[in-house]
């Protein structure tokens, strides 16, 4: 049997993506665990994340997950999720600026105050709710799922990856931005597949049967 594990590192919606994971691979065992051992040997790894950068990033250096992604995510299917995604990044500028993994190029930035959507009205600063995503790279994760698909978004920071060749999904709230990164067999998502009804159930599912190849 084929073991996902989700890391518990004492930040994320571990069980609620958990539970959705159960829902689409019943032939595979999920896992929520901080157990470096386990984690090693786990098939497909998912690293979640919500809340403040600074205090994820100062968990994972606590528990040991920061070096620990960096040893695993190149060598099985391994999915970022929200927070989890932007950890991936070099630098974010939230809580006066956190260094973060370093696994992808590029910086997290937080939207503008006071932009105006298409009717002059404020945008509110949480991006929340249910956005469009369009599909930039034709991926194995994206597979079942209609581009411009709506997905749920909770962020007030979004992710701007260089080279652009690594996003794999767009969104815009007002300023475009980073939905989703692929790279090799790494994926991740700023949106909560787990909270996205059929679209991110499909996305999970597609993750659980993925082979990592792009």
């Amino acid at each position: 049997m084929s073991v996902i594990a989700v890391i518990d590192y004492g930040m994320g919606n571990l069980h609620s993506v958990a539970k959705a994971l159960e829902c689409v691979a019943p032939d595979q065992k999920v896992l929520v665990t901080h157990d470096a051992d386990i984690i090693r040997a786990a098939d497909r790894v998912l690293l979640p994340g919500v809340g403040a950068i600074r205090d994820c990033m100062q968990a994972m250096r606590d528990t040991g997950v920061a070096d620990l992604v960096k040893d695993i995510c190149h060598d099985r299917p391994f999915l970022g999720v929200c927070v989890g995604m932007q950890a991936l990044l070099e630098h974010s500028s939230e809580n006066n600026g956190v260094d973060t993994l370093g696994i992808f190029p590029g910086q997290v930035k937080r939207f503008a105050n006071h932009q105006v959507d298409d009717h002059g009205l404020t945008m509110k600063v949480p991006h929340m709710g249910w956005n469009q995503v369009q599909h930039t790279l034709d991926h194995p994760l994206w597979h079942g799922i209609p581009d411009q698909s709506r997905f749920y978004f909770v962020h007030s920071f979004y992710a701007d990856p260089h080279p652009m060749s690594q996003v794999a999904g767009l969104c815009t709230y007002q300023t475009p931005f980073a939905a989703a990164i692929a790279r090799e067999n790494i994926f991740a998502t700023q949106f909560h597949p787990e909270k996205s009804s059929d679209a991110g159930l499909q996305l999970l599912r597609n993750f659980t049967r993925w082979s990592g190849n792009a």
